[in-house]
């Protein structure tokens, strides 16, 4: 339904009956990242199932919320939480030495003692929401330019994060929705204290490697498992999941929470235009690049192959899912239909003198604000330092020393005090810094600047002067120290004076890029942000105006819920089933001579007697998801765990933009799988007694 307006007079059915069937296919496919204080109810009801309100907070506060970028659930009455490897592997990457590859083994134990803290990873649980629209909003005057709004709109949003960090203690996010259409203050407990209690073989969760990913049938134990802690005790998670070893079954509706990163559903057709002829093709580029750094710096020996290996991953993950999107950019049906979907929602808008007054004009504000993005956006990508993990504490320290003495209102985004904890967790982080692995991706960083940007810019004037790329690298990484914490701290505790004393290396290069990096951060500030935020405000506004809210917005990273059947699709001229099974994996792994990423870990052979084959592996379903999901449980209508979010089919990918409920699938590891796994594979009889409630 939309919101009706007495001063709107249709003058053309088409349009009329162009709303009805927009709102139709919002209300009733298998489609969203719905807000949990606006869940598909109507939607919902075509299943036959209305959720409660008890039920929404049991499956908010059960559900978490991975700071490494995926998603999580409680498992157990004690503090056990479930994810993906996938999401664990860079923990994984950080407790690992030479001698111990926990990446490659996996790590299991059956005693809390052996479990291993992770050493700067951070769980979040969303606790309350509040609508903070009409605060956010009062705080900006009519009489106010652009750049004056945009400056009080992150003052009020950083006073109301700081007022209620201090009165509850908890993580506070004002969150922008619909593209400013609403603000909402998201208050999370933040659990800083995990550790890892099981991992699979990379082989085993990463089951055929880069080639099958983003791929469906799929065969993979895309699993881990990490305790929170709390005074170094297990947290009491009330609020868990049960577990349900059968499954959903073929059609039945399942739901997934989680924390979706980002979509660009409700962009303008120029946005998205922009993605598609510029960001997407830099970006692009850019990860080619990286992985031809890290592909000669893994040939140097086993213990760089080592330390580079899960780099290269998240780079090849990143590249195929980029691909992919970008596909559907250049598929000329869908961006067809966005297109008629603007000018059709534009002549709703048109129809109305009131809306036109008041919306009209911000599609064409925003496509000269995109036309202005595009002069200097290549060089705002290539100015910054790539890379090299020490680099960016410098920059961070050089920030923070000049930043934070400011009144908190007038603080550059980062700084402000109720994003000042979670800067420090990661910058006071002991996890290991491989000094030649900084200099190899620091050297090639450089030289694609170096290749991107003229000789006489002033960002290769300041960083490399006279010399090489390699020469510069080779300096910076030898004469820093920054690798110590401790001088991390001391400069923080220092301030402004301590680190203006510094002669480190790489300090000195933060101060001296500091001045043209604020510099071209105001430019963006002024002439892109402020002009971008109150016309999106505008489109929000206009579709409020017309659908009310009978829509979800983008995703932002934060608590969602999608909705779906467990269904097969149609593929390659057959049809993909909607489960694979341990009758599957052995067949495939046969089928390609046990080779590379087809080959399994020698315990799977070991132990196949003892395996039930007919057991579930994957399965799909139409819950709408994407990046960031990963790690999410499915859950069946009595909020059970029936499976694992792991990855979506190629046909998702385009998603990003345009939800295809006909191939669009989300692939999760089955329940039965995981139990079957842990019980006789891994002998992990105790952590499988845990989840089972045994």
């Amino acid at each position: 339904m939309f919101k009706r307006n007495h001063h709107l007079i249709f003058s053309n059915l088409f349009l009329l009956l162009l709303i009805c069937t927009s709102i139709s296919i919002i209300a009733f496919a298998d489609e969203g990242m719905w807000t949990f204080d606006n869940p598909p109810t109507e939607q919902l009801k075509e299943y036959g199932f209305t959720p409660t309100q008890e039920w929404l907070d049991q499956v908010r506060l059960a559900s978490v919320r991975f700071m490494d970028g995926g998603s999580g659930s409680f498992v157990s009455p004690n503090g056990l939480v479930m994810t993906n490897h996938h999401v664990a592997v860079g923990q994984l990457q950080k407790i690992s030495t030479e001698e111990k590859n926990y990446v490659n083994t996996g790590f299991f134990t059956s005693k809390m003692a052996d479990e291993h803290k992770c050493p700067d990873l951070e769980v979040n649980v969303l606790i309350s929401m509040d609508d903070v629209t009409q605060r956010v909003r009062s705080a900006m005057q009519e009489d106010m330019d652009e750049v004056e709004a945009l400056k009080a709109r992150k003052a009020e949003i950083a006073k109301i994060e700081k007022e209620s960090l201090d009165e509850t203690g908890l993580r506070s996010n004002v969150i922008s929705l619909y593209h400013g259409g609403e603000y909402w203050l998201y208050r999370y407990k933040k659990y800083t204290d995990v550790r890892l209690v099981f991992a699979p073989e990379r082989q085993a969760a990463y089951y055929g490697g880069d080639f099958d990913n983003f791929t469906y049938p799929r065969y993979d134990l895309d699993v881990a498992f990490f305790r929170v802690y709390e005074n170094d005790k297990p947290v009491e998670s009330k609020n868990y999941f049960k577990w349900n070893s059968k499954g959903a079954a073929e059609d039945e509706l399942v739901f997934v929470p989680g924390n979706p990163g980002s979509t660009d559903r409700l962009y303008t057709y120029s946005r998205l235009e922009f993605q598609r002829d510029f960001n997407y093709p830099l970006i692009l580029k850019y990860i080619d690049r990286r992985l031809q750094i890290l592909h000669k710096y893994m040939k140097k020996g086993p213990e760089q192959e080592r330390r580079a290996l899960v780099q290269i991953f998240g780079l090849e993950n990143g590249k195929k899912a980029l691909t992919g999107e970008l596909s559907g950019l250049l598929d000329e049906n869908l961006m067809a239909k966005r297109k008629t979907d603007e000018e059709n929602f534009r002549k709703l808008i048109a129809e109305n003198p009131e809306w036109e007054k008041e919306y009209g004009d911000a599609w064409d504000t925003i496509d000269k604000t995109i036309e202005k993005n595009v002069t200097i956006a290549k060089e705002r990508f290539y100015r910054r330092i790539f890379g090299s993990k020490m680099a960016g504490f410098a920059q961070i320290i050089v920030r923070y020393v000049t930043e934070v003495p400011k009144p908190d209102a007038e603080r550059l985004d980062g700084y402000h005090d109720s994003e000042l904890p979670q800067l420090k967790f990661r910058l006071f982080s002991p996890a290991p810094i491989y000094r030649d692995l900084e200099e190899a991706l620091l050297a090639g960083a450089l030289q694609m600047s170096l290749d991107e940007l003229t000789p006489d810019d002033e960002f290769i004037k300041i960083v490399l002067g006279n010399r090489t790329p390699e020469e510069i690298a080779r300096a910076l990484i030898n004469g820093t120290q920054l690798d110590d914490v401790d001088l991390r701290k001391k400069l923080i505790e220092g301030g402004e004076d301590a680190v203006n004393a510094s002669s480190d290396p790489l300090i000195v290069l933060a101060r001296n890029l500091d001045p043209m990096m604020r510099a071209s951060e105001k430019w963006y500030r002024e002439n892109i942000e402020s002009v971008l935020t109150p016309a999106s405000e505008k489109i929000a506004k206009a579709r409020f105006a017309v659908y009310g809210k009978d829509m979800y917005p983008d995703a932002t990273f934060t608590l969602r819920l999608a909705y779906g059947t467990v269904k097969g699709y149609p593929m390659n001229g057959t049809k993909a089933p909607y489960k694979t099974t341990l009758y599957g994996l052995f067949d495939r792994s046969l089928s390609f001579d046990q080779k590379d990423d087809y080959s399994l870990p020698q315990r799977f052979w070991d132990r196949q007697k003892k395996l039930d084959l007919s057991t579930p592996v994957n399965f799909v379903s139409t819950c709408d998801i994407i990046g960031g999901n990963s790690g999410s449980p499915v859950i069946n209508k009595k909020a059970e765990i029936v499976g694992l979010i792991f990855d979506g089919n190629i046909e998702s990918l385009p998603g990003r933009f345009v939800y295809d409920e006909i191939k669009n699938r989300a692939v999760a590891v089955h329940s039965a799988y995981i139990t079957e796994a842990l019980h006789n594979l891994y002998k992990c009889k105790n952590l499988a007694k845990e989840i089972e409630g045994k």
